[in-house]
């Protein structure tokens, strides 16, 4: 096995599971590698909002001089994606030796994709001279692949429905498993307005420093600026996020809290947190693409998520139509994804994608037209999303608006060949 993609088949063919929770596999292989981060460990869990409070921590630690690594999942294009060294996406080759300590390693004890690829980035990640590392978690948290780190801050972002057959039926059962990520006496950011009392309760009960929204640092603002306070420190005049969606100021006090925790071993200067925020970038998060129609790119894959695209889309003003490109887990719950966006959406392009978990477009189509809420709206199917999206190009008018949703596939396959080209073809 020379090559990333290599090791990755090899990924994919080891283990009977895609996704099975527990720690004492992945444990016991880090421990025969020795594996550990001797810089501050920020984890970050939640039902969305992980990949935007990634980036915008990474973005203000680069401005601040730090050499930050990051580690998200899952990823849109390319796998070493995923990794991030001192704000650049890893090379390939960097990966590939990690991916053999892994293996050698591992002797028999049988790893899942996700717990053997998290293995080999935290390899690369330790031997990177990092000053901070910064690990989103990849389900739930408590018997996650990335909760072997004992991190120094836990960042919760959101709790939500999504992921139930794994995590529990509701919010207090989803909550408790995120809890998992704290630690007694280390900080636990949560921005979640009205966390579950499971994560409040956990935080007692192990003796986190829990930080809540609303009680130890909070924020507000206008159409203009925003301004942030914590347990010791305040911020005014701020900038919104590069990062589009009314949400995101929820992440970003969640990061600035974060960082407000680590001061003693990461200070951040006001001028760092200015910058960062005004330059993180995060492709496929209510991402709009210059041009006309306009185009909007979002991997929102659970109710919640849409719910937030909704509420940006309304804002956004009026277009005389809305194309919508779906493609989408059939794990999910897909009736409440399609009513919220139902209302907006004037004509759809359901897709296929290229996994087996995915619902078939045509399986979408039916849904939809079981709660179809409107009768005069359209809908088509398509093999994949650049299928479904060119459909949409040449059937919108300049004026229009094209939303591409539903999966980290769907945008994925989008940006993943000939999104450049299209924009040509009409901007």
């Amino acid at each position: 096995m020379e090559t990333l993609q290599d090791w990755l088949a090899h990924c994919e063919r080891i283990h009977p599971r895609t996704i099975e929770l527990g720690l004492d596999r992945v444990r016991s292989v880090a421990q025969r590698m020795s594996l550990h981060l001797s810089c501050p460990v920020i984890t970050v869990a939640g039902t969305n909002g992980k990949g935007s409070t990634c980036a915008m921590l990474e973005a203000i630690c680069l401005q601040a001089g730090y050499r930050p690594g990051v580690y998200t999942s899952p990823h849109l294009v390319h796998f070493e994606e995923r990794c991030r060294i001192g704000g650049e996406i890893a090379r390939p080759e960097h990966l590939v030796p990690h991916f053999a300590k892994v293996e050698a390693a591992r002797q028999e004890v049988s790893l899942s994709y996700f717990e053997f690829s998290t293995l080999a980035i935290m390899s690369l990640m330790a031997e990177s001279a990092l000053d901070v590392a910064i690990l989103e978690v990849g389900l739930g948290g408590r018997l996650d692949a990335v909760n072997i780190v004992d991190a120094d801050c836990a960042v919760i972002t959101s709790v939500d429905l999504d992921h139930m057959e794994y995590l529990g039926p509701d919010r207090e059962s989803i909550g408790h498993e995120k809890a998992g990520i704290m630690r007694t006496g280390r900080p636990a950011i949560v921005s979640d307005p009205a966390p579950p009392q499971s994560v409040i309760d956990w935080a007692t009960e192990i003796g986190a420093d829990l930080w809540m929204l609303g009680r130890d640092f909070n924020f507000s603002g206008d159409k203009l600026q925003w301004a942030w306070a914590g347990r010791g420190r305040r911020y005014s005049g701020l900038a919104y996020p590069a990062l589009r969606g009314a949400n995101q100021l929820l992440n970003a006090s969640g990061v600035l809290a974060a960082l407000e925790s680590l001061r003693a071993r990461l200070p951040i200067t006001a001028q760092a947190v200015r910058n960062g925020l005004a330059m993180v970038e995060l492709p496929g998060r209510f991402q709009i693409v210059p041009g006309q129609p306009a185009l909007v790119l979002d991997v929102a894959h659970n109710p919640h998520a849409v719910s937030a695209l909704a509420a940006n889309l309304d804002a956004m003003g009026f277009y005389p139509t809305t194309h919508g490109v779906l493609g989408a887990m059939s794990d999910k719950a897909l009736l409440p994804m399609l009513r919220k966006m139902d209302p907006l959406i004037d004509r759809w392009y359901f897709s296929d994608l290229p996994t087996a978990r995915a619902e078939p477009a045509a399986g979408l189509l039916a849904k939809w037209q079981s709660q179809r809420s409107r009768a005069d709206t359209q809908a088509s199917t398509h093999a994949d999303p650049m299928s479904a999206l060119q459909a949409a190009v040449a059937a919108a008018d300049p004026a229009d608006r094209i939303v591409v949703f539903g999966s980290f596939y769907t945008v994925g396959g989008v940006l993943k060949d000939g999104l450049p080209r299209l924009q040509a073809k009409h901007l």
